[in-house]
């Protein structure tokens, strides 16, 4: 009887226990989450996608404020050119690349009739900035490390890192090694010609194509690849030099008051709504 009595007060107490562990389970249940378990917003950094943010090019001083180059359609003349100026007019802001973007003029390719890269350009390459030094020595030593000259401008060898590659390209000047290095114009001559060039004077054609910021040392092969290529057929292979390559683009045109084609408009709006804090370049010719 004793041993009965014994079995139901540990029934009675189990019982208990149990409502009570329920109870509290029902509770916390019905009350608000732990926010510390709660999976945090993710916000993607542009970085991620291989794309760099960075406001400066090689050898090459950001500009602070960019605007319409003097005698340039300006912003009164902006374009709309479907989702993707939308878009760029939405996230630039003053100075930005993308703002300076929205300033181009677009229009369709011109004729290529007409060029010549030596009569309507000048022969490669000039002293433009008076150093006593041609431009090509200045971009190589400019955009090369370790270099060793013959005199005070000749760059007789070097190292580059290349900003359309990230390779390293060891310079040798000589005959059959000096291609291994060559100067890229980054807007294109031919396609300068065909997007304004035409219209503006011998002494600013020739100073487009020796102006440093339209200058980049790369290497051969790319630079043979790239040809005459724009924006919307042709970027660097590096992915974190796109922003700072566009925004160079971008600012020659600004500059010597080119326009661009809807095909060259978009592509560069596409690359730079990855960095729209991208600034634009200042000329130091222009």
């Amino acid at each position: 009887m004793r041993l009965f009595v014994g079995l139901v007060v540990i029934i009675a107490v189990l019982s208990t226990v149990i409502v009570g562990v329920t109870n509290a389970v029902m509770s916390s249940l019905q009350a608000e989450p732990d926010s510390s378990l709660v999976p945090p917003t993710v916000t993607l950094d542009p970085k991620s996608s291989g794309v760099s943010t960075s406001n400066t090019a090689p050898g090459l001083p950001p500009s602070a404020s960019m605007g319409a180059p003097s005698g340039s359609e300006g912003s009164s003349s902006k374009p709309t050119v479907g989702a993707a100026s939308s878009a760029s007019a939405a996230n630039s802001k003053p100075g930005t690349a993308l703002a300076l973007l929205d300033t181009l003029p677009v229009k369709g390719r011109a004729a290529k009739t007409g060029y010549d890269r030596v009569v309507k350009f000048g022969a490669s390459w000039k002293d433009v900035d008076d150093n006593g030094c041609d431009t090509r020595n200045d971009i190589l030593a400019r955009d090369l490390t370790n270099i060793e000259t013959s005199g005070r401008c000749k760059v007789m060898s070097g190292t580059l890192r290349s900003a359309y590659s990230g390779e390293m390209v060891h310079f040798v000047r000589g005959v059959d090694t000096s291609a291994e290095v060559q100067i890229d114009h980054v807007v294109p001559l031919s396609n300068a010609w065909q997007t304004g060039a035409q219209q503006i004077t011998q002494a600013q054609r020739e100073a487009l194509a020796n102006d440093p910021l339209n200058l980049q040392a790369v290497e051969g092969a790319l630079n043979g690849q790239k040809s005459d290529s724009d924006a919307a057929t042709w970027l660097p292979p590096l992915k974190s030099y796109r922003c700072a390559y566009v925004a160079r683009q971008v600012s020659v045109k600004a500059a010597y008051g080119l326009w661009v084609t809807r095909a060259e408009h978009n592509a560069m709006a596409k690359v730079l709504e990855l960095c729209p804090g991208q600034i634009g370049y200042a000329s130091s010719l222009y």
